[in-house]
């Protein structure tokens, strides 16, 4: 019998050369530890050649599994820029749109946009799935992004919605015993950990603030806004975040260049897909009326 390659083997080779072990791969691939050393070692006996160096700090390809992977990733390239290509020629305004955005935008902003969407377009399904990182569009593990960022990465395209503004809050338990207006560094504050040091706001802080003034840190912004609702300090939070919260009062504004800007992502295959396209031109029109929310107006 003539042993054939498998799809799915390769998937797994791959993802267990980028990330060095297999607990990391089946993380990567949403798979148990046992099924990615079962494809694994059948690959290798398949082949007849040993692909990985086992050692106890992960696994590294030997020179016959290095070869592999360079023709495994060109032969993964095609194959997503097919995928793309083909779905990018559906014209059907039915099926699944996968969004990719952060948990802060689908709690307090995304819920109306996402309704009204739906009204429009019942037959189409909308997956969100919520990270603070940007999910691969080439890979297709989403198909549109919504963002809010300074720097969109350049493969994608898109359009820029708004401005996204932030200003301080503070919770009713705190302003009680503490001042507004004292100076900033006499303040406890509520800061963000080395994963968002890229934010204009975490910058701000760490120019204005002394580090021993910071109580608490996260990253994640909704912990941030938990421990300002609690009492614990001063956050520097987005308008549409802390403006909503019934239990956080707007302290003061921040310099025009503390923001970041929401846009609308995808990879350029997929824009002409009717349904995709429906969803980026109907986001873009009902988030761009209620951009005042974004752009912390008063008024909105």
């Amino acid at each position: 019998m003539v042993w054939a390659m498998d799809w799915d083997d390769l998937r797994v080779f791959l993802a267990v050369t980028e990330a060095g072990s297999l607990s990391g791969a089946a993380r990567t691939l949403a798979v148990n530890h046992s099924t990615v050393f079962r494809r694994i070692n059948g690959l290798e006996a398949g082949l007849g050649v040993r692909l990985f160096e086992r050692h106890r700090d992960g696994y590294v390809p030997t020179v016959a599994g290095e070869e592999m992977r360079t023709s495994v990733r060109r032969i993964r390239d095609e194959v997503d820029a097919m995928d793309r290509r083909v779905t990018g020629r559906d014209l059907q305004l039915r099926g699944t749109v996968v969004v990719t955005t952060t948990d802060t935008l689908a709690y307090r902003f995304l819920g109306p946009h996402l309704t009204a969407f739906h009204a429009a377009y019942p037959e189409i399904t909308v997956d969100v799935n919520l990270d603070t990182q940007y999910l691969n569009l080439s890979k297709r593990q989403a198909d549109v992004a919504i963002r809010p960022t300074l720097a969109p990465p350049e493969q994608l395209v898109g359009r820029r919605i708004c401005d996204v503004a932030f200003s301080i809050y503070g919770g009713p338990a705190y302003l009680a015993v503490h001042d507004a207006a004292r100076p900033l560094a006499d303040h406890t504050w509520l800061g963000f950990d080395d994963s968002l040091a890229h934010v204009e706001a975490a910058k701000w802080l760490r120019r204005e603030v002394p580090d021993g003034r910071v109580a608490l840190r996260s990253n994640n912004l909704l912990g941030v806004l938990g421990a300002a609702v609690g009492g614990l300090g001063l956050a520097v939070l987005p308008c549409f975040l802390g403006d909503p919260e019934p239990k956080l009062t707007r302290v003061a504004g921040l310099p025009s260049e503390v923001r970041s800007e929401l846009w609308l992502l995808t990879h350029a295959d997929l824009r002409r897909t009717a349904r995709i396209r429906a969803f980026l031109d109907f986001m873009a029109e009902s988030i761009g009326r209620d951009r005042g929310r974004l752009e912390g107006s008063p008024s909105a």
